[in-house]
């Protein structure tokens, strides 16, 4: 909350429209976000194309039974669906930081996760 005090003072609004915009925009966050933030689209391509839901699942089991939103006790994985990430020709599609993982389908998650886990030592 000190940061958005200070957001405020510096561009002479109220607190309470940082906090708004804060709060809005999902790319903002008022908690500390895992090492690793993993983004499952849940846009009309990837729903339709491969059920991101039984994938967002499937994520959800992987790490321990976390759900969206939330973050692993270790911190290193969090775990969001968002709208749309731009990339429907990939559908469904999940991106974990910089990464980008296309056609993504149940049976590929622990391999994903594993993955990701392996640069992590690297």
């Amino acid at each position: 909350m000190d940061v958005m005090r200070a957001v405020a003072a510096y561009l002479d609004v109220p607190e309470s429209r940082v906090y708004s915009v804060a709060t809005f925009y999902k790319a903002l966050s008022l908690v500390p976000l895992g090492k690793n933030v993993i983004k499952m689209c849940d846009g009309t391509a990837c729903h339709i194309r491969g059920g991101s839901p039984e994938i967002l699942k499937a994520f959800e089991k992987e790490l321990g039974g976390i759900s969206n939103g939330e973050t692993t006790e270790d911190g290193l994985f969090t775990l969001q669906t968002v709208n749309c990430l731009g990339a429907c020709a990939l559908a469904p599609v999940v991106t974990i930081n910089d990464r980008v993982f296309g056609k993504v389908r149940v049976k590929d998650v622990p391999g994903i996760i594993q993955e990701v886990l392996e640069d992590e030592t690297e």
